[in-house]
């Protein structure tokens, strides 16, 4: 007799779905809430377009300061200044506020389809299930889908929107100087990965 070593079978790896295919569930609820995502998105554009303004005005205030002081054109470009950091403040409140309201208000609801789907089930189900797997989906992977639905698309949305608005502005200011900047850029991202 040979004894062979025998190696558990492993399970295969999931496939990788895309991200629209894994959030297509999410749609009736974002439906639901659409009118709140539409001024969230408003909001983000109007937040990163105002802090997007920010440089310029403080560039204009050194070049006009540096030519021509005179204390009342430092107290007008500081009132801007002022004025621009305080409707960013406003426009950033209610992204947050709006966003993240919203996506407590989906994981509200989805923990209440998931009850109402436990408490449809059968009782062979409780049977063949551990209390512990039931209760990690009913907090954990929808308290994650929460994080996703509020902090990681606002985030995204903030990062993709200043960045495009940025560089529209710099590739006005100078087309060189931007090649320049985002040059080391794919390397960058290759030596993070």
């Amino acid at each position: 007799m040979t004894s062979a070593t025998v190696s558990p079978q492993l399970p295969h790896p999931p496939r990788r779905q895309s991200v629209r295919r894994n959030l297509r569930p999410l749609l009736p609820y974002f439906r639901k809430y659409w009118g709140g995502l539409a001024f969230g998105t408003i909001s983000v554009l109007l937040d990163n377009g105002t802090w997007i303004i920010f440089p310029l005005v403080l560039g204009g205030a050194v070049n006009g300061l540096e030519k021509d002081f005179s204390w009342q054109k430092l107290a007008w470009y500081s009132a801007m200044l002022v004025v621009i950091a305080l409707v960013k403040g406003i426009f950033r409140f209610l992204t947050r506020w709006v966003v993240i309201g919203i996506s407590r208000d989906i994981e509200f609801d989805l923990r209440n389809d998931l009850f109402r789907h436990l408490e449809s089930l059968s009782w062979s189900y409780y049977q063949r299930t551990r209390t512990g797997d039931i209760m990690a989906r009913a907090t954990n992977d929808l308290n994650a889908v929460r994080m996703l639905l509020g902090p990681a698309i606002m985030y995204s949305a903030n990062t993709i929107v200043f960045t495009a608005g940025a560089l529209i502005f710099m590739l006005a200011i100078s087309p060189k100087l931007t090649l320049y900047a985002f040059l080391p850029l794919p390397v960058v991202s290759i030596v993070v990965q």
